[in-house]
Formats: C-alpha cells, structure tokens, sequence
C-alpha cells in the first residue's frame, strides 16, 4: 500500500490508515480509562490526574480535528469532564469526529500548511504529532493503573 502521494483529490491511503490508528487509540484509551479511573490516581503534586490526562486528549482530539477539516473551534474550552460515563462518551466522540476528520483528507490535503501551537505544520505532521503525544498519554495512563496494581486489559 502506498502511504501518501496520491494527487486526484481522493482520499489517499495514508488518510484511511492513519483513521485506523486513531481508531485502535481510541479504543484502547476507553479501556484503560474504564479500568482506572475509580484510581483518581495522581502520581506526585504538580503531575496530571487520570482525568485530566483523558480531558487533555478529548481536547487534544477537538483541536486536531478542527485543524484538519479547517473549521476550528474558537469558542471557550469545555468545563472538565468528572463524571465517568460522560467522559466515555466524550473520548468516543472526539475520536469518531477526529476519525471522521482524517479519512476525509487526500493525500494532496494532508500536504496543506496548517497552524497549530503556534508552529508552522502541515497536516500530516500536526496529525502525526497529536497522535505520537496521544501514545505518550496512553503510556502515561499506563503507568498510573500499574502503580494502583490495575493491569491494562490487553495486557491480561
């Protein structure tokens, strides 16, 4: 399969597998934060909570998505998310629209200039920097249910 270099404006290959790496992400994010978050884990004072870790990638998934379809969200940031079955309902969301957002690119799209922190991108490496930070947040959610004796259920 080739990755990227398609030019007749259909959605390129890189698009629908990078979808499905957003795809396994969300999936494995609803299952470790529906094992750990009864933890209300918080390392060290000063270090991210589970739930702030998942309402960082909600927010991260909005951001992203609205950077890709190039409608992005101006208004305020959303209240956090503290009830358990609403922040299911908000990773599942935000990785269907970011999903939704990804595979509707072709490979040309993904080629576009994009802002996003500031930096000058285009919209595969924004994407590919929000998904590589979204692993590091999934390690790090890992490393929170380890050390409250919760082991990952892809790892059982």
């Amino acid at each position: 399969m080739r990755a990227f270099g398609r030019s007749d404006g259909a959605v390129g290959a890189g698009a629908v597998a990078t979808g499905r790496i957003a795809g396994r992400l969300r999936k494995r994010c609803r299952n470790a934060f529906r094992q750990i978050h009864r933890t209300r884990a918080r390392p060290a004072q000063g270090v991210r909570s589970v739930a702030e870790v998942f309402n960082l990638i909600v927010k991260e998934n909005g951001l992203l998505a609205g950077v890709l379809s190039g409608t992005p969200n101006k208004g305020a940031p959303p209240a956090p998310i503290t009830d358990p079955e609403k922040m299911q309902e908000a990773l599942k969301a935000s990785y269907v629209n970011l999903q939704k957002a990804i595979t509707a690119l072709s490979d040309n799209d993904l080629q576009a200039p994009v802002k996003l922190f500031g930096r000058d991108w285009t919209k595969q490496d924004a994407l590919m920097h929000i998904l590589e930070d979204q692993h590091e947040h999934l390690g790090q959610s890992i490393a929170y249910a380890r050390s409250n004796g919760v082991v990952p259920p892809w790892s059982k």
